[in-house]
């Protein structure tokens, strides 16, 4: 029995992560996110890991999922137009970041352990908050999540990295999550420096979240170096250059990333 809720736990906590990347429509992905966080922080799921993850999680009809190539050009925050379209892009992002940190609790969990699970629990209701939070932001803009072509990219790392936790951990948390530290500063300047103080006050949230999202990558990856014997920087490169398709280069946010970590990993490893 659930000594807090006096009831009987019968939902593994994989089936509950399972149905919540089975959730297409948005809203209720987030909800489902942050409710499978919520029942696991208060013990009303259960710790088997038996069910498996899909292949592709759910996805709503719209918006329309396009190859990189032929996403149209954005322009850069100056015009409403233009901060709606960033606005919508990072509305995604945040969206498959749900169910990329939901992926990777209930795809790892059992190996790595209860604390690995709620740590990326947490994450995925950091992510299901920020996408609520830009999501509201677009409809007092006149617009929605929905209205523009997205990337249809991001899940590839997922789908790349999904026999290795440490490849995951390398590419998604420690690549890509932390590119936002890099470019979300730039993204708060254009917004405040167009009268919309709002928007920058969300993208200054999901900034100071996204620090510690990023530490949680460093610091379960530089556990699974030391259980492997192998060195984090050398093992990062090698596979951020076997999986990770794109480059990494400066300008870095330095005060974020020593704040998350990764001023552990070397110079020569950070320059790809």
């Amino acid at each position: 029995m659930d000594t807090m809720t006096n009831r009987t736990v019968t939902t593994t906590i994989t089936a509950a992560i399972r149905a919540a990347l089975l959730t297409a429509d948005p809203r209720a992905k987030a909800m489902a996110a942050r409710g499978v966080a919520r029942d696991w922080r208060l013990g009303r799921l259960a710790p088997a890991c038996a069910a498996t993850m899909p292949d592709y999680p759910a996805r709503p009809a719209l918006p329309e999922l396009l190859p990189p190539n032929r996403m149209p050009k954005r322009g850069r925050g100056g015009s409403e137009r233009g901060r709606i379209a960033l606005l919508h892009s990072l509305a995604h992002i945040e969206f498959v970041a749900i169910d990329l940190a939901l992926d990777m609790a209930g795809r790892f969990g059992r190996a790595r352990g209860p604390g690995f699970i709620s740590d990326w629990l947490s994450v995925a209701a950091d992510e299901a908050m920020h996408f609520s939070l830009v999501d509201r932001r677009l409809h007092t803009l006149g617009s929605f999540y929905g209205a523009l072509p997205a990337h249809d990219g991001l899940w590839d790392a997922a789908r790349e990295t999904a026999h290795d936790v440490a490849a995951r951990l390398a590419v998604v948390p420690m690549v890509l999550e932390a590119r936002g530290l890099d470019v979300t500063p730039v993204m708060i300047e254009r917004f405040a420096a167009a009268g919309d103080t709002r928007s920058a006050r969300i993208l200054t949230r999901i900034l100071d979240d996204e620090i510690n999202h990023v530490r949680f990558g460093t610091t379960h990856f530089e556990t699974v170096c030391e259980e492997r014997g192998e060195s984090a920087p050398q093992l990062w490169k090698m596979l951020v250059e076997k999986h990770f398709r794109g480059q990494l280069k400066p300008p870095f946010n330095d005060s974020a990333r020593h704040a998350a970590g990764l001023s552990r990993l070397s110079a020569s490893a950070l320059a790809i």
